[in-house]
C-alpha cells in the first residue's frame, strides 16, 4: 500500500479493555463506555467502518504485570498492523497508556520499507521512564522510552530496533516528570513543548509546528492522546489527573486545524477512567476530538460547532433541542422530553405559546425596532398595564434581568444623593449572601459565589452583603450611606430558599424606619412562577423599586423592567441612562400579551394549586438521597445528598428518562415546570423522578 495515495481512508477502532499497566485498572471499561456514549454511532454515521476489534488481557494466574501487558502489546500490534495493511487507520482506544508500544510498533510494521513514522504524543507526562527509574512502577509511565528501544526487554521487545528514531518524537502539554526523563529525551533529540510553552504560544501554533517538523523528517504521522493532557477540569475522568492542563476546547480545535494532507496514520486516545467521570463530560470531549480530527457528518452539528465555538462558560446538559411546544421539547433525534425547567422561568407560558407567537408575528410584520430615540406604540401601554398589576407608579425597559437590576443599582444610589442626601461617592447596597441578581461586573461585586467573582475584580466599592432569611443582620447594616435593600424573595439559584413567613415584612418595615429602599428581584419568582403574581405579596408588601423579567417575554424575547415609585424613577433626566433595545415595539407586544395571558388563561392560581400538589409529592421523596424538598408553587428544589449523589448525575439521568432539569450549586434539582402544565404531567415527571432516585440508592448501597 502507497500511503502517498491514500488521502483520507476509512476508520477501524481497535478497543483495549486493558489496565494492567495503569495505577487503577478500572480504567480498562474506558474503551467500552466511550463507544457507548456516542462514538459507535458517529463512526458508524462517517460510512466504512469496520466492525469494532476487543483486545483483553489474558487470565492473571502466575503472569506478572509486565508479561501481561507484553502480551497485550503485541495483540494490539497485530491489529494495527492489520487496519493499516488494509488502507485504513486505525483508532485505538485503550485503557492505559502502556498500548501504546503495540499500537505504533503494528503501524510502523505495516508501512512501506522506505517510509519513517513520527509521533506526536500530548500528555501530562513524558512516559519516558525504564523499569530502575520509575518511582511508581506502572508501565504506563514508559512507552516513550520502550518505542525508542530503551527499558524492560519484555515491554520493548515489540519494539526492539527503537520503531521511532531520534527526532521523530514531539512532546506536548507536559508538566510532570523525572530528571531522568529529561536526559533521556534530551539524548535522544526529542523535541518537548511544556505547559508554560504551550501556554504562552498558544497549542494550535505549537501543534502546527510539531506536526510541520515532524513532516520534514517522517512520511507518516500519529497522534497519541494520553486524556490526562487535558486540565482536569475539562477532563475529571482520568487515571492520574494533573493541575494546569491543556483546555478542552482549546485541543479540539487545534486537532481540527491540522493539515488533512493524508500524512496521518492513526490515533490513539488512552487513560480514560469512567469511575471517575460521572457526568461523562471527559467521555464527551473524546468523541469530540475524534471528531475534530478526522471530520465526519455529524462535525457540523449544534453540539459540536458550540463547543468548538463558543465561549467555555457553560456546561450544558448532553442534549440538542430543536423543537418546543408547550410543557415538551424535542432534540434533534426526535426524542421527546418533559421541560420541568422553563428556561429559569423564561418559558413560564410554555414553549411557543400560540397568541404570543401571533403577537410576535403581527408586530414583526409591522415595526420592530426604532430605539428611544422616538416614541414606540406599544411602550406606554406597556407600562401602564405593568404599573397598575404591580402597584408602581413608574417603568424603565430593558432586556435582561441583569440590566435591569443594574437600573436598580443606579436608580437607588441617585435617588440617595438627591433625594436622601447621602453624601456623593458614599451611597452602599445591601444585598444577601446565596444571592444571584445577574452577572455585571457590579452585580458580582454583590455576589458571595466565589466562581462568580473570581478573576473579574476590582468591584465598585459601596456593594455590601449580610446573612438571607435575617431581619436582624440586615437592621445592623443599615447607616446613613444605605441607599437600598436588594432581595429575592426567594433564592432562586441559591437553592430555591423560602425565607420563614413574615421575613419580607420585617425587612419592609425596617428600610421604611431608615429610609432605605425595598428593591425586590423577582425575575425568577415573579408573574405567577410562585403561585402569585409576586413573591412579595405572600408578605403583603409592596416594594419601592420592583424587578421584572424573563416571564415577561413570553419564552420568545428578552424583556425586563425595572418598577418603582414616583419620587425614585425621577432621579433619571434625559441621557442619564437607556437601552437601544429597550422597550422596542416587538418586545413590548410580546410583553402586554404575555400579562394578558397570564391572566386570562389563570396561570397564576393555576401554579398556586398545581405547584401545592407537586411539593406534597416531591415531599414524599425525602430519604436516603434526598435530604430535603422546598419551594412555593411551581417553583421546587430537591436538595441531594452529596454523600450519596450529584445533583448533576441526577439531572442526567432524568434527561434519560425524558426530563429535562438543571442543577444548581452541585445539590440542588430545579423542579419548575412551564405554568400551563397538567397535574397528570406532574405525577408523572414525580414518578420518574422517584425510579431514578431509587436506582441512584441502590448503586450507592451495592458500592
Amino acid at each position: 500500500m502507497n500511503f502517498r495515495q491514500a488521502i483520507s481512508p476509512p476508520l477501524s477502532v481497535i478497543c483495549v479493555a486493558s489496565g494492567e499497566g495503569a495505577e487503577d485498572r478500572r480504567c480498562a471499561e474506558g474503551p467500552a463506555v466511550i463507544m457507548r456514549s456516542g462514538l459507535r454511532r458517529w463512526a458508524a454515521s462517517r460510512g466504512g467502518l469496520d466492525p469494532e476489534r476487543w483486545i483483553e488481557p489474558g487470565p492473571r494466574d502466575g503472569v506478572g504485570p509486565l508479561e501481561r501487558v507484553a502480551a497485550v502489546c503485541r495483540e494490539v500490534c497485530s491489529a494495527t498492523r492489520d487496519v493499516v495493511c488494509r488502507g485504513r487507520i486505525p483508532l485505538v482506544l485503550t485503557g492505559d497508556h502502556s498500548c501504546a508500544v503495540g499500537t505504533w510498533t503494528g503501524v510502523a510494521a505495516a508501512m512501506e520499507e522506505d517510509e519513517t513514522l513520527g509521533l506526536i504524543w500530548i500528555d501530562a507526562h513524558m512516559d519516558a521512564h525504564v523499569s530502575e527509574t520509575t518511582p511508581s512502577g506502572n508501565l504506563h509511565g514508559m512507552p516513550v522510552a520502550a518505542l525508542l528501544g530503551y527499558g524492560s526487554a519484555g515491554l520493548s521487545a515489540p519494539a526492539a530496533d527503537g520503531v521511532l528514531g531520534p527526532g521523530r518524537i514531539c512532546l506536548i502539554g507536559v508538566r510532570s516528570y523525572e530528571p531522568e526523563e529529561v536526559d533521556l529525551l534530551t539524548t535522544e533529540g526529542i523535541r518537548v513543548y511544556g505547559m508554560d510553552e504551550v501556554r504562552r504560544r498558544g497549542l494550535g501554533r505549537v501543534l502546527i509546528e510539531a506536526w510541520s517538523d515532524l513532516r520534514l523528517i517522517c512520511d507518516r504521522v500519529g497522534v497519541t492522546i494520553d486524556l490526562d493532557a487535558v486540565d482536569p477540569r475539562d477532563a475529571p475522568g482520568v487515571g492520574t489527573p494533573v493541575p494546569g492542563g491543556i483546555a478542552g476546547r482549546h485541543l479540539s480545535k487545534a486537532l481540527a486545524s491540522l493539515p488533512r494532507d493524508g500524512a496521518l496514520v492513526g490515533l490513539e486516545i488512552a487513560e480514560y477512567n469512567p469511575f471517575r467521570d460521572k457526568d461523562l463530560r471527559t467521555a464527551q470531549l473524546t468523541l469530540e476530538l475524534v471528531r475534530s480530527l478526522f471530520g465526519g457528518p455529524e462535525m457540523n452539528t449544534p453540539m459540536s460547532l458550540e463547543h468548538r465555538y463558543c465561549a467555555n462558560n457553560y456546561h450544558p446538559i448532553p442534549v440538542t433541542l430543536v423543537r418546543g411546544r408547550g410543557v415538551h421539547v424535542w432534540d434533534d433525534r426526535g426524542e421527546r422530553y418533559l421541560d420541568m425547567m422553563s428556561a429559569y422561568s423564561a418559558v413560564s407560558h410554555g414553549h411557543c405559546h400560540p397568541r404570543l407567537v401571533r403577537a410576535l408575528k403581527r408586530q414583526a410584520e409591522t415595526l420592530a425596532v426604532v430605539s428611544r430615540a422616538f416614541y414606540g406604540g406599544n411602550l406606554g401601554a406597556l407600562a401602564k398595564r405593568a404599573c397598575e398589576l404591580t402597584g408602581m407608579d413608574r417603568a424603565l425597559p430593558m432586556n435582561t434581568g441583569a440590566e435591569a437590576v443594574e437600573t436598580a443599582i443606579k436608580a437607588a444610589r441617585k435617588w440617595a444623593y438627591e433625594v436622601k442626601g447621602v453624601p456623593h461617592g458614599k451611597a452602599e447596597i445591601i444585598a444577601c449572601r446565596g444571592n444571584f441578581h445577574g452577572r455585571t461586573i457590579a452585580i458580582v461585586g454583590l455576589s458571595s459565589e466565589a466562581q462568580y467573582r473570581e478573576g473579574f475584580g476590582p468591584y465598585p466599592p459601596g456593594l455590601r452583603t449580610i446573612p438571607y432569611a435575617d431581619d436582624g443582620a440586615l437592621e445592623a447594616a443599615i447607616n446613613d450611606h444605605t441607599a437600598a435593600f436588594l432581595v429575592e424573595p426567594i433564592q432562586g439559584e441559591g437553592g430555591i430558599i423560602v425565607p420563614p413567613e413574615g421575613y419580607l415584612a420585617a425587612c419592609a418595615r425596617i428600610c421604611r424606619e431608615h429610609n432605605v429602599l425595598l428593591i425586590c428581584d423577582e425575575v425568577q419568582t415573579g408573574l405567577g412562577r410562585t403561585g402569585r403574581l409576586l413573591a412579595s405579596e405572600y408578605d403583603g408588601v409592596t416594594p419601592d423599586g420592583l424587578v421584572l423579567g424573563k416571564a415577561l417575554g413570553g419564552g420568545l424575547l428578552p424583556v425586563s423592567l425595572f418598577l418603582a415609585r414616583e419620587d425614585v424613577m425621577d432621579v433619571f433626566r434625559p441621557g442619564d441612562h437607556g437601552s437601544t433595545f429597550g422597550g422596542n415595539p416587538l418586545a413590548c407586544a410580546v410583553a402586554l400579551e404575555a400579562l394578558d395571558v397570564l391572566l386570562e388563561e389563570g396561570l397564576i392560581e393555576r401554579s398556586a394549586r398545581l405547584g401545592a400538589g407537586m411539593l406534597e409529592q416531591l415531599r414524599t421523596l425525602k430519604g436516603q438521597v434526598v435530604r430535603e424538598v422546598r419551594g412555593r408553587g411551581l417553583f421546587a428544589g430537591i436538595e441531594i445528598d452529596p454523600r450519596v449523589a450529584t445533583a448533576r448525575e441526577v439531572c442526567e439521568r432524568l434527561l434519560a428518562a425524558g426530563i429535562l432539569s438543571r442543577e444548581t450549586h452541585d445539590t440542588v434539582v430545579r423542579f419548575a415546570p412551564p405554568l400551563v402544565i397538567t397535574a397528570e404531567q406532574i405525577g408523572w415527571a414525580v414518578d420518574r423522578l422517584r425510579h431514578v432516585l431509587l436506582t441512584i440508592e441502590q448503586t450507592h448501597r451495592a458500592a
